[in-house]
């Protein structure tokens, strides 16, 4: 599955397409850069260090595909000569990462972040409403009711990421250090919705 699913989404008058697949080794360099952007660093709570990390990393990912519990897509610029709806598509740079996380049930877990270069341009919320489709489209895992969004509460950007793509405020989830040093916002989003 992992081979096939490439995500598209289109350009519009203020955002550039962007380009969604499952991650791969010829990410490693521009994983590395992404990860030493202190606001990232600040916000994730494990952090690539280097080539080695971000190898296992994109392993790691492939894993999640292969066992069908996470399913991790690098987030890309469309290329100029990007085809619409085609795996085919002319990627550019790396502007960030969309995950949908299955620990079981009928719920779900997204997840994303954004690379600096990426930010204030639309990425997020359009990646993640690409994700949510397919998670609760025909074509994603099957069975899901419910996509289940976490940011800590001093991260107001993901919160206006999570209410732009319908994922509503669900609860406030208290602190759990060393993990989650900081109490959460909990947002979710049904298949109905």
């Amino acid at each position: 599955m992992a081979d096939t699913v490439f995500l598209n989404v289109p350009e519009t008058a203020s955002a550039p397409a962007l380009v969604l697949r499952p991650w791969r080794a010829e990410d490693v360099p521009a994983l590395v850069e992404a990860h030493r952007d202190p606001e990232l660093r600040h916000r994730l709570g494990a952090v690539v260090e280097d080539e080695a990390g971000a190898e296992q990393w994109v392993e790691d990912q492939r894993r999640g595909w292969e066992t069908g519990t996470r399913f991790g897509f690098a987030v890309l610029a469309a290329g100029p000569e990007a085809a619409p709806g085609g795996p085919e598509a002319c990627e550019g740079p790396l502007w960030g990462n969309a995950v949908l996380k299955l620990p079981g049930g009928p719920t779900g877990e997204v997840g994303y972040w954004t690379a600096a270069p990426a930010r204030g341009r639309g990425v997020a919320p359009r990646a993640l409403e690409v994700l949510t489709a397919w998670a609760f489209g025909g074509s994603g895992p099957a069975g899901l009711d419910r996509l289940e969004l976490l940011h800590q509460v001093d991260n107001p950007a993901s919160c206006r990421v999570a209410e732009k793509s319908g994922y509503a405020l669900a609860g406030i989830l208290p602190a759990a250090p060393p993990a989650f040093p900081r109490d959460g916002h909990l947002h979710a989003r049904s298949r109905r919705a």
